[in-house]
């Protein structure tokens, strides 16, 4: 097997981490990214709200594209449900039967053309995608029925990713670091601190430059994560699809500089992910995909802390706002409602009932609109 197609070999000295840089690695290492990644700016966009509780969204909104393809004949197939006895324990992430409930770990992810193919996100229950600086974008994944033993590339957090964190409760956060200002806040956040400066478990691999090959081994960052949350409710409901719904073969959304397409797979019952029209591969278990796709539309204003000397985005996960969401070959037009930053997100169709998602992997895409 290439060994592009597995996670690096640890290197034998990793890098060392400095608290002064956004990913605790030297200044060197950012310096070599392509001219481009600095040249991109993300703009500010102004969001209108909408009056009516029912809101179809198409076409193009302001600091998103959106494309749809329409298939045709027979509904498509449905995503695989979890079967499961009245008694049976389900996860609240996914929907899918566990023997138990156990501990959150939320890990910041990097998606950069450098950083690609990510080793672990196959066994994620929630990825969210989230805008940068560039017009760029981030993962935060989130695990807790099944953990990959390695995963990476390991990047570093941003505010908004403090506000998405609170409905998990006290999660174990793994990052690799953040600007001098942001760390303190970050560190201070009610989190299990796995910030790479101050926890063992994290490697260089050998395969890539820094800052694009920082992974950890996960049953390591978890022996440091006592007292992190258990697996709880944070809004989703699972079971069969709504009435409705328009059959839909794929869809697109994209930030500035980044997109993204999710292509409906009747065989495997998953959205198949593209990331800037290539496949989504990962180096452990083929191509990325999920069960449930939201594409969530809500306020991308600016953070408070700089990045490379201008305020990135701020996708904002409270509120209310519209959204689409893809299941089962299908996509809806929903409605999200998150009222504070300690309750979850709750989901509807646009007729006021509940908006339930296919047992499995859930992609949330945070885009303005």
């Amino acid at each position: 097997m290439p060994a592009d197609r597995r996670y690096p070999r640890p290197a034998r000295c990793p890098g060392a981490f400095r608290p002064g840089t956004p990913d605790g690695t030297a200044a060197a290492g950012l310096a070599s990214r392509s001219g481009r990644w600095h040249a991109m700016m993300w703009s500010r966009r102004k969001t209108v709200a909408a009056a009516s509780a029912a809101v179809a969204v198409a076409g193009v909104t302001t600091g998103l594209i959106l494309v749809s393809g329409s298939g045709q004949g027979t509904p498509a197939k449905p995503a695989h449900s979890a079967t499961a006895s009245p008694a049976q324990l389900l996860s609240p992430f996914t929907g899918e039967p566990v023997t138990a409930l156990r501990r959150v770990l939320a890990v910041k992810i990097d998606n950069i053309a450098q950083a690609r193919p990510q080793t672990g996100l196959t066994s994620a229950d929630i990825v969210y995608v989230l805008p940068v600086e560039g017009g760029l974008s981030r993962f935060l994944a989130v695990f807790s029925a099944r953990l990959p033993p390695v995963i990476g590339p390991v990047r570093s957090a941003r505010e908004d990713d403090l506000e998405l964190l609170r409905q998990f409760g006290r999660p174990a956060f793994a990052f690799s670091g953040a600007t001098n200002t942001l760390l303190p806040v970050v560190e201070r956040a009610r989190i299990v601190n796995l910030y790479s400066g101050v926890r063992s478990g994290y490697f260089r691999g050998t395969t890539r430059v820094a800052p694009y090959n920082l992974y950890a081994h996960t049953s390591q960052l978890l022996a440091q994560a006592k007292g992190a949350s258990l697996a709880h409710s944070i809004g989703f409901r699972f079971g069969p699809a709504p009435a409705g719904g328009r059959l839909t073969a794929a869809m697109s959304v994209s930030y500035p500089a980044a997109s993204f397409s999710f292509t409906w797979s009747a065989a495997k019952g998953r959205w198949l992910v593209s990331m800037d029209g290539a496949r989504a591969a990962s180096t452990e278990d083929g191509q990325l995909s999920a069960a449930t796709v939201v594409i969530q539309h809500t306020i991308v204003r600016t953070s408070r802390f700089l990045e490379y000397g201008k305020p990135p985005p701020y996708a904002e996960s409270t509120g209310s706002g519209t959204a689409i969401v893809l299941r089962d070959g299908r996509a809806y037009q929903a409605r999200w409602s998150r009222p504070a930053a300690d309750g979850g997100t709750t989901f509807t169709t646009a007729s006021g009932q509940p908006m339930t998602f296919a047992a499995g992997p859930v992609w949330i895409v945070l885009a303005a609109g």
